[in-house]
């Protein structure tokens, strides 16, 4: 799993949850201290961290409410926001690797128990690479969740003697995704005739025999210039045919994570909810970093602590 990779997966489900276990360890900490000083860094460093943890919440929820959601079949090409059903086919779904449920996406990890004050020590992890199928009701696309922060999947922890297992799991059902759309093939299909034509020829050049007994038309065992311009022209004939062939044929719709590091997001929610989720969490957010810096700027003016305990 690369760092990258890492990175998504603290960031969709752990990052608020982060932010609220260093304040409280803040605060402990400027309690523990007890001094004027101690209260001032404290409180300024919980205004740093909610304030990035704010910023961090309001630009996925602009992302999210910037982006109207789009139909599938027309879809314009690049960012764009889908909502559609994955199906509970089995052919669109994937096994846990730890309790074979049966889902579109999965994340795991396993733990064991080690004695003394070890803990649980991590023994192997992994993330499902497969892609599945939504749909819309005007069309279908291919969701690679490679890269991309899955948010509020159901999660599974169980023991099993000194092991535990966790588990994160996005069901078969509503998907909202935001990515990055492209349309293989179909009349947006790129296309390089000259190159085609040129691996064409090369693939008849691997087969001398048959090559000959369809172009060398004096029977001299040898393809002279006239001939294969002859072949070349009937290379150029048939690719023109399959590139016609491709383009009147349907495309296949795909959503990857962006390459310019806008944010890759799958959930089970609906947009309307993902939305003021980001709002609420950037709401106490930014309430606290206001908060944290106006009484770290009222301590620093030379009040006492006893006066902000009334």
């Amino acid at each position: 799993m690369s760092f990258n990779t890492e990175l998504f997966n603290w960031r969709s489900r752990y990052t608020d949850l982060l932010t609220s276990c260093s304040h409280l360890f803040l605060l402990a900490l400027a309690l523990h201290s007890g001094s004027v000083v101690g209260w001032i860094i404290c409180l300024a460093l919980i205004s740093a961290i909610s304030f990035f943890a704010w910023a961090s919440n309001y630009k996925r929820g602009r992302y999210i409410a910037d982006t109207p959601t789009s139909r599938i079949a027309s879809a314009a090409q690049g960012y764009v926001e889908l909502y559609g059903r994955a199906s509970a086919d089995a052919d669109n779904l994937v096994a846990s690797p730890l309790s074979g449920a049966r889902c579109v996406w999965y994340r795991f990890w396993v733990y064991r128990k080690e004695s003394g004050d070890k803990g649980w020590v991590l023994q192997s992890e992994g993330v499902s690479d497969s892609t599945f199928e939504i749909s819309d009701g005007t069309g279908k696309c291919i969701i690679d969740p490679d890269h991309a922060e899955i948010i509020a999947p159901e999660r599974k922890v169980s023991y099993q003697s000194s092991y535990k297992h966790v588990e994160e799991l996005l069901y078969a059902g509503g998907i909202y995704a935001l990515g990055n759309f492209t349309t293989v093939g179909g009349a947006s299909a790129q296309l390089d005739l000259r190159q085609d034509v040129s691996d064409l020829l090369a693939e008849w050049k691997r087969d001398p025999v048959a090559l000959k007994q369809r172009f060398d038309l004096d029977g001299n065992g040898e393809i002279d210039l006239k001939e294969w311009e002859l072949a070349r022209r009937a290379a150029h004939r048939e690719v023109e045919q399959q590139h016609r062939e491709l383009r009147t044929a349907s495309g296949i719709h795909v959503m990857r994570a962006p390459r310019n590091g806008r944010p890759f997001l799958l959930s089970s929610h609906t947009p309307q909810k993902l939305r003021n989720t980001y709002l609420c969490w950037g709401m106490v957010h930014l309430a606290i970093a206001i908060t944290a810096s106006c009484t770290s700027f009222w301590l620093w003016q030379g009040h006492h602590l006893q006066e902000l305990f009334g």
